[in-house]
């Protein structure tokens, strides 16, 4: 007999976010279409499951589901915490980092009534949001589902026992790793979209309750250290200095089963298997590393480490050292953000060369899946092989019941672990391998330093500088007086001229700055090819940006000067972006509709010559000084109207200004004050 009643009216008590996602089987790895491989047996064997999910999504009032493919099963709930949560698209990776650490409000105001921010969680990387000053922990799926429908949560309040990282405090036995909030916490909230306003109550409340800490306070933990030094054998709270792995190790082998010890006897210790991994020639020993997997969204939402691991394959395909074919490699970001910055980058094709391709969004290597020849190589001849990853559990057996020895450690080191093959290795002093050039190849020649990580985070995205100094009321037409010409222009200039496009150089002017094509060609330099020019006042020949932001600190506007079809090419934003280093106006034969219109848009104004006249009919060097007699009243502005241009040469001559419609006439007076 089945008892069917309606549930479309059932109210979860508190708001509830459910996230489908959990660990990813991972069945395909090494592989191009392994995601989508990984994804389509996924909802093959949950079918009935997602099915269920999909109905509970529509049955229950306050609660969202985020569907298959998202990341990692995770209810999130709490009265204080948070009100609605957009659905995230399929496949857009662990919801931790794409919507905890955004949601999270740190003080809540409720009309009027502050109080801390807190929430709970089924999933052990709730603790995560602790780190931005939010109290958070994990509970039990039982306890969690009876919360949901009005049960109290009760629990035994712990002991303080000091300060630590928040993520996995579940590993090391802790409730919570609360980290308070401090500065670096406030930079973190404004770069997530809170407003000024927010973040200024956050920190006063805080600050009148006790409970901001400022960085006098704490000791600060170095970070990279850990992710360089340490390694986790068999549990997650373990640990092994890198520098003591190999003694480490052959201490494991002496030493009678346990936690640490694998008693293996000392004649059979060396013992080479020879086995065949589909047609090629493969060999184990005890140590081998057969399984090297970057996971969880503990390590994979940190950018640094990520990159890291990035830079590491990078160095080794640079030497020609790979990853053998029989090592299970598998990368799983925490989220498509990371897959993006990494291909972004240009580093995700290195990561690809040695393995790491992606396999899925989620926790992974839960369940280590093997080929079958090397799981027969390792059973029959009772091979001690070992796991390298970046997850969170690595209890013996978790990953795989034939592996006995799982180490955790952070995605660089996963990388080396998997390039050297084996955990038995002093990385001080033995080589990880043979370069192409037949020389030995030291953990030390792979290792990327702070800085060369450094150079691969984000440059893309900036707050833009004119917008640092806008205020809320205009404060009228800015005058154009005195201006220096930054650059003197034939025909033909085009905005890749302004702003190359396609691969740029990290040691280019290009990276540094704007007009900086190395074909440009300024008369102020009569003729010479390259992304420089003269800095008037001093007679110095500088990078154009250089001479830009010289004029600019000296508190100096400048002008352009060119000739015909000023502006043609494509990458017009940026080329119309870029003259804002104090570039004024233009005053050219002729501009492309486009970036004339965009140069309007960012407060520049183009002017053109009267029919029969440029710079060379005029007189016009570059050399002179440049007022532009534009109205005084922005209700003086027209759309085509002659104004004056006036030369500390006592040169005079009428240009036409381009605002050719009441529009642009309307954004120039009010993008000026940028």
């Amino acid at each position: 007999m089945y008892l069917i009643f309606s549930v479309h009216w059932v109210y979860f008590q508190v708001p509830v976010d459910l996230v489908i996602d959990h660990s990813v089987q991972v069945d395909v790895a090494r592989s191009e279409n392994a995601v989508q491989a990984n994804m389509e047996l996924e909802f093959q064997r949950n079918k009935e499951r997602f099915t269920f999910l999909k109905w509970g999504s529509n049955a229950f009032r306050n609660m969202l589901v985020v569907p298959p493919g998202s990341g990692i099963v995770h209810q999130v709930w709490g009265s204080n915490a948070f009100r609605n949560m957009l659905v995230v698209p399929h496949g857009s990776g662990i919801v931790h980092q794409v919507n905890l650490k955004y949601l999270g409000r740190v003080v809540f105001n409720r009309e009027g009534l502050l109080y801390p921010d807190s929430v709970v969680g089924t999933d052990s990387h709730t603790t995560m949001i602790d780190g931005l000053g939010v109290a958070g922990w994990g509970v039990g799926g039982i306890e969690a589902e009876a919360t949901m429908l009005g049960q109290p949560m009760s629990m035994v309040l712990p002991g303080v026992v000091g300060a630590t990282i928040a993520n996995m405090s579940p590993d090391y036995g802790a409730t919570m790793g609360f980290f308070p909030v401090d500065h670096v916490t406030l930079q973190y909230l404004k770069l997530t979209g809170r407003s000024d306003e927010t973040v200024a109550m956050i920190e006063a409340y805080l600050r009148a309750i006790n409970m901001f800490v400022d960085y006098n306070e704490v000791g600060l933990l170095c970070y990279p250290q850990l992710w360089v030094f340490y390694l986790r054998p068999k549990r997650p709270h373990d640990r092994v200095p890198l520098k003591e792995m190999k003694s480490d190790w052959h201490s494991c082998l002496d030493n009678k089963v346990g936690f640490k010890g694998f008693a293996v006897p000392k004649d059979r210790q060396e013992k080479v298997v020879n086995f065949s991994f589909h047609g090629q020639d493969a060999e184990l020993k005890h140590g081998n590393v057969v399984i090297a997997a970057i996971t969880s969204c503990t390590n994979t939402s940190n950018p640094s480490v990520m990159l890291g691991a990035a830079l590491v394959a990078k160095k080794a395909c640079d030497l020609g050292l790979h990853v053998k074919p029989w090592v299970k490699t598998s990368l799983a970001p925490g989220s498509g953000v990371v897959t993006k910055y990494l291909l972004q980058s240009g580093l995700q094709k290195y990561l690809n060369q040695q393995g790491f391709k992606i396999v899925g969004y989620g926790c992974t290597t839960c369940i280590g899946n093997l080929d079958e020849s090397v799981s027969s190589a390792i059973s029959e001849n009772d091979i001690v092989a070992a796991a390298v990853l970046s997850g969170n559990r690595n209890f013996e057996g978790r990953v795989h019941p034939l592996k006995r020895a799982n180490y955790l450690a952070s995605p660089p080191l996963v990388v080396a672990y998997a390039l050297a093959g084996t955990v038995d290795i002093d990385f001080e002093k033995e080589p990880i391998g043979v370069g192409k050039d037949g020389k030995n190849v030291y953990f030390r020649d792979i290792w990327p330093s702070t800085e060369e990580i450094a150079e691969y985070r984000s440059t893309y995205i900036h707050e833009p500088p004119y917008f640092k100094d806008m205020t809320m009321n205009p404060p009228g037409l800015a005058r154009v007086k005195d201006a220096y010409c930054l650059l003197n222009f034939g025909d033909s200039i085009t905005t890749d001229h302004v702003s190359p496009a396609g691969t740029i150089h990290k040691d280019s002017p290009a990276a540094k700055g704007t007009y900086a094509d190395i074909c440009i060609v300024t008369k102020l330099l009569n003729g010479e090819v390259g992304p420089k020019t003269i800095h008037i006042p001093t007679g110095e020949k500088l990078s154009v940006f250089d001479a830009a932001m010289k004029y600019k600190s000296a508190g100096q506007d400048t002008i352009i000067l060119a000739g015909a079809e000023y502006g043609s090419g494509s990458s017009r934003d940026w080329a119309a972006k870029g003259p804002h280093v104090g570039v004024k106006a233009v005053i050219a034969k002729s501009f492309e509709r486009i970036h004339r219109s965009n140069l309007v848009g960012m407060g520049i104004v183009p002017l053109c010559f009267k029919a029969g006249e440029d710079a060379e009919t005029l007189g016009l060097t570059g050399h002179e000084r440049f007022t532009i007699d534009l109205p005084d009243k922005i209700s003086e502005i027209r759309p085509g109207q002659d104004v004056t241009v006036r030369t500390d040469t006592e040169k005079s001559f009428t240009c036409v200004v381009r605002f050719d419609t009441e529009v642009y006439s309307a954004f120039y007076c009010f993008l000026v004050i940028l």
